[in-house]
């Protein structure tokens, strides 16, 4: 690559596998969604995308490319509390600023919520948006709520090297309002750089759909399936705006773009929503919770109308957009994640890993390698598990992406291979220890 192309990454919240109508659901749903399924013709669709459990490990992964359990973000936790990515940890942000890239990070953020873990604190040169999540927004208007023993959520800004500050209160009406300012600064973002002839990263972590989820007054009935439908008409209206944004200034040939969701799918109702044909939700170890939509677009360089099962895992997205700016990944600490830019851009058929391991917290939940998936734990529902196996279950997602049919018994020769994959964790977890969740230091000496 001769000359930096732009990125942008956009990250739905909780958007699961089968919302999409280019993932089966779209107007089945209730939602068309035209300008996501038009977006996945023209670029490359990931069936086999997997995220983490957890809003915090997701974005932990994506902004480090290291797995949640190296980093400590491990789960989300109420404010006022050790949270977010410590200082040694080096992320995204921070390589592309590195190679000359203007920077904005706009939207939630969840890995840092005091003085030295904002976006701005982490390589980002601007940011707005929420430290934490959404949730936060029913706070104020809850019974009983008392300002004085719990912390008012605020929407936030910030500017590198100079301290964020509290721009006002997120609360119901500014939930709704949320994804539309992240939009027109993100717009406003691009056109600025484009104008000064200086190469962007955008991340745009989109609020949508994350509970509660509340439309834009605008898109309010507009599904007449009500606020999660109307919620996922916006959402998509939201993408197209940047899109157009992107097509406007000319760019779209210089121009990474890629659209994809943190975790699966909510389990609350009545916010629920859906993983097509994978069984689970969010916080779990199904296949429900760990696909997600992935979607990615360069005219030019990525050939469209491209579809494929390989298996790709968030922290890849940190190794391949960090070879896309120029940047190389750091040599001082394991990396998890594996570049696939030449997966992407069908210079190989198949993705650069095979499997990984996949944790809730610190416990070793699942192993996937090719179509096997072995659960050591069986927890198919939020707060509805056995515990630990003392048997592990293994399935063939291909056959049987419900996951309802144990064929370890028949198939034990997967196990060489699926704990080969735990062991060099666990061998790099001696040589690297693991920072502990909330520290103020890590296992590079920084704080």
């Amino acid at each position: 690559m001769t000359t930096k192309p732009n990125i942008v990454l956009i990250v739905a919240d909780n958007l699961g596998w089968g919302e999409l109508g280019c993932y089966g659901g779209g107007a089945l749903r209730g939602a068309p969604t035209p300008r996501i399924d038009a977006l996945a013709k023209s670029g490359f669709l990931l069936q086999n995308f997997n995220v983490e459990s957890d809003c915090v490990p997701t974005r932990s992964a994506l902004m480090t490319g290291r797995h949640p359990i190296r980093t400590g973000c491990l789960q989300s936790v109420p404010p006022g509390l050790p949270q977010g990515l410590t200082p040694g940890e080096v992320t995204l942000a921070q390589l592309c600023s590195a190679q000359g890239y203007a920077t904005a990070h706009y939207g939630k953020w969840h890995l840092g919520d005091v003085e030295g873990r904002y976006p701005s604190d982490r390589g980002f040169d601007e940011w707005y948006g929420i430290p934490r999540t959404t949730d936060e927004s029913q706070f104020t208007s809850s019974v009983g709520f008392d300002p004085e023993a719990a912390d008012i959520p605020y929407i936030m800004e910030g500017r590198a090297g100079e301290p964020s500050r509290n721009v006002k209160v997120y609360d119901l009406d500014t939930r709704r309002h949320i994804d539309a300012d992240l939009v027109e600064r993100s717009r406003t973002f691009m056109r600025r750089h484009h104008a000064a002839e200086r190469p962007f990263f955008l991340y745009l972590p989109l609020v949508h759909l994350h509970f509660p989820t509340l439309p834009h007054p605008d898109f309010e009935g507009a599904s007449d399936h009500g606020e999660f439908a109307d919620s996922m008409m916006e959402m998509d209206h939201r993408v197209g705006q940047v899109l157009d944004e992107i097509d406007a200034l000319g760019i779209a040939e210089n121009t990474l773009f890629i659209f994809c969701s943190d975790n699966g799918p909510e389990f609350r109702s009545p916010y629920r929503g859906t993983a097509g044909p994978w069984r689970g939700t969010y916080h779990t170890a199904m296949e429900g919770s760990l696909r997600v939509p992935f979607i990615a677009r360069w005219p030019g360089r990525i050939p469209s109308a491209q579809v494929s099962n390989e298996i790709v895992h968030v922290t890849d997205v940190f190794s391949t957009l960090a070879r896309v700016a120029g940047a190389a990944v750091p040599a001082d600490r394991p990396i998890d994640g594996v570049d696939q830019w030449d997966f992407l851009t069908g210079l190989q058929e198949k993705s650069a890993r095979e499997g990984f391991p996949f944790y809730i917290k610190n416990e070793l939940r699942a192993v996937k390698w090719r179509d096997w998936k072995l659960h050591f734990y069986w927890e198919p529902e939020v707060n509805e598990g056995k515990g630990k196996l003392e048997s592990p279950y293994l399935f063939n997602t291909t056959r049987d992406p419900k996951e309802e049919t144990d064929v370890l018994v028949f198939n034990t020769w997967v196990m060489g291979p699926m704990l080969r994959i735990v062991k060099r964790m666990n061998d790099s977890f001696q040589r690297y220890p693991n920072t502990v969740p909330g520290a103020s230091s890590d296992a590079f000496g920084k704080r």
